[in-house]
């Protein structure tokens, strides 16, 4: 701050961090940018007790001046947040065309407490933004997963808002306890082996959602985002080969738009891919520099969330378990 005192200094805790095409544990990666023709506006939050996460997104989003505005980057605390709540909230009070990327804080598998770093100081219990202002800054973005279904559909029968009760009547937690076997000894942190997908009504791409927590006594799930009654899920389990081509899947529809390599490309990927490929995770950010090429500068972390629209044009949504990728490039 002392050297950049105009500089926006803006971070978070992780699962894990990704510098190049390294995936590292307990360090610290910083990222130094620099725009010529694009300007930028930071606004944070701290949550008050009673403000819910809709609330605090349409806040930040107010906050937000409008003229100018292409893009918002969002951090979030990781833990007792509703992220579908937090991007409702924030594309409420957006102009449509603008778009929203950016994930929740992680605190690698132990699911205690997310930091977010706001003007260099580390912080619980906040939420941060970043507009970008400009007529030449070119953002592109791509998020996809590479998990597989399996089992049968499962109505969603009792919920309120991320936390799951019951799937076809019966309690959430014992069937999900029998689906993963000797894994349910280790919860809430192997329930990110196994996700939750669900169905969209409209046959659209569904939508993965993460466990953050289980409550024994009420025999409950918390999850990430939403899980409104009436919806159908599956249960879902992973697959090596398809995980990794989720994120070059990713990288090819960030690229599509832009069709050359960006100047910067922020990653941000689930801590559950993470837990599945071990010591070969650096693959999937192999994969990704394939795509997008040399020339680009790649930064991220692993998250308890990711927050983009699955392809350009969809509407922005919170997501669980995919490698989910901004490219910034100023022409």
């Amino acid at each position: 701050q002392r050297a950049y005192p105009k500089a926006h200094l803006l971070g978070c805790s992780t699962a894990g961090e990704i510098s190049g095409t390294q995936v590292l544990d307990e360090s610290l990666v910083a990222t130094a940018i620099q725009f010529e023709h694009t300007a930028l506006h930071g606004v944070r939050i701290k949550l008050k007790k009673g403000m819910s996460d809709f609330q605090a997104g349409e806040l930040l989003a107010q906050e937000l001046g409008k003229e100018g505005l292409v893009h918002v980057l969002v951090l979030s605390r990781g833990v007792n947040v509703n992220g579908s709540d937090l991007v409702a909230g924030l594309i409420r009070h957006l102009p449509p065309h603008i778009t929203v990327t950016g994930g929740l804080s992680g605190d690698g598998t132990r699911f205690q407490e997310t930091l977010i770093v706001w003007e260099g100081k580390p912080e619980t219990e906040s939420i941060a933004v970043l507009g970008f202002y400009s007529k030449r800054l070119r953002v592109s973005y791509g998020s996809l997963g590479g998990w597989e279904t399996f089992g049968p559909k499962r109505l969603i029968t009792r919920s309120a808002g991320n936390v799951l009760y019951e799937l076809d009547g019966k309690l959430a937690l014992p069937m999900y306890k029998a689906y993963l076997g000797e894994h349910a000894q280790g919860l809430p942190a192997t329930g990110l082996l196994f996700p939750l997908c669900l169905l969209t009504p409209d046959g659209s791409e569904p939508v993965v959602r993460t466990i953050l927590s289980v409550n024994e006594a009420q025999q409950s799930i918390t999850f990430a985002g939403d899980l409104p009654e009436g919806m159908y899920a599956r249960f879902m389990r992973a697959n090596f080969d398809q995980l990794v081509d989720g994120a070059v899947g990713a990288a090819k529809t960030s690229y599509q738009p832009i069709r050359s390599s960006p100047d910067l490309a922020v990653l941000i990927s689930c801590v559950g891919r993470k837990l599945v490929l071990k010591q070969h995770i650096d693959e999937e950010v192999k994969g990704v520099r394939a795509v997008l090429g040399e020339r680009a500068v790649l930064t991220g972390f692993y998250s308890y969330g990711e927050i983009s629209p699955f392809t350009p044009g969809a509407t922005c949504k919170l997501h669980n378990q995919t490698m989910t990728i901004t490219t910034f490039s100023e022409r």
